[in-house]
């Protein structure tokens, strides 16, 4: 018997039509969430101290990815009656009310986005997609089950995707880069003129590495 094979979807892929279940009813991705950026990440499994960490981290940021217009869906292979369970755990032992969905994915969802860890059974990794307004996948995070996720680093790479989308590039560890602090990096000339008419134009190290002033 041939074996079933899929596709993970790359940076600058689509992301894939699913029909999921969720704590908040059935839902269509990335349908649901066209026009807004989207975070979905996946959690090996409910009633886990590292994913019960991440999911009140999330939750405590949720004003913040709000205010990137950027919605937040969970997923793990487990049934929705143990997402809501384990979500009024949250809820009643830590007093944090989680306000985003959470997929109950089956093993073939979980295998379409490459969630599965081949090693780990059924568990889904600690993966991380961030998706654009357009349904595309602009960044992948994965971590392994024994590293909770940073989500401060994930609100950051929200904004900085939309600075870049705007503005330019944006440096390591912005908006605090060691060199030009959230100042936005200027695209490269694309020609000898342009070059050397750049450290005019802008502050410069030398004419292929530019920048300007972040605009707010």
């Amino acid at each position: 018997m041939e074996e079933t094979k899929f596709n993970m979807p790359l940076i600058g892929d689509p992301f894939p039509n699913l029909d999921v279940e969720t704590t908040m009813g059935p839902m269509r991705l990335p349908e649901a969430y066209k026009g807004k950026w989207f975070v979905l990440f996946s959690h090996p499994a409910d009633y886990t101290p590292v994913c019960t960490t991440e999911f009140v981290a999330f939750q405590k940021r949720y004003d913040k990815f709000q205010a990137l217009d950027c919605k937040l869906i969970g997923m793990s292979v487990d049934q929705v009656f143990s997402h809501i369970k384990w979500i009024e755990w949250i809820n009643y032992n830590l007093k944090v009310d989680i306000l985003f969905p959470v997929i109950a994915a089956n093993d073939q969802l979980a295998n379409r986005l490459g969630m599965l860890h081949p090693g780990k059974g059924t568990n889904t990794v600690r993966a991380v997609f961030v998706v654009d307004p357009k349904s595309v996948v602009r960044l992948i995070i994965y971590y392994p089950q024994e590293i909770g996720r940073n989500i401060d680093e994930i609100v950051r790479a929200v904004e900085a995707l939309q600075v870049a989308d705007k503005q330019g590039a944006v440096a390591a560890g912005w908006p605090n880069n060691e060199l030009i602090g959230d100042r936005v990096i200027v695209p490269p000339p694309k020609d000898y003129d342009s070059a050397k008419k750049r450290k005019e134009e802008y502050e410069c190290y030398d004419w292929w590495f530019c920048h300007k002033p972040l605009e707010k």
